[in-house]
């Protein structure tokens, strides 16, 4: 298991989920992602993203920046 970060900050919708997407490709399945953004709109998009593809929502929490989510992606 391995975990790799992503950071977003500064950009809007719908690039955070696109960037989060296309960063889960190139993860083995149990890997962690921890996503950072500061577009309001990722508080849904994430979390959408990955109830909508199988992966998993392991925490979420709001920053001095804007959030912190960490993900693992799922089969």
């Amino acid at each position: 298991m391995s975990e790799t970060t992503l950071d977003l900050k500064g950009l809007k919708c719908p690039l955070p989920a696109l960037k989060t997407r296309k960063a889960m490709t190139r993860l083995a399945e149990g890997d962690h992602l921890v996503v950072l953004t500061t577009d309001p709109m990722a508080e849904i998009d994430i979390p959408h993203f990955c109830q909508e593809n199988g992966h998993a929502l392991l925490s979420r929490e709001r920053t001095d920046f804007g959030h912190r989510f960490l993900l693992s992606k799922g089969g």
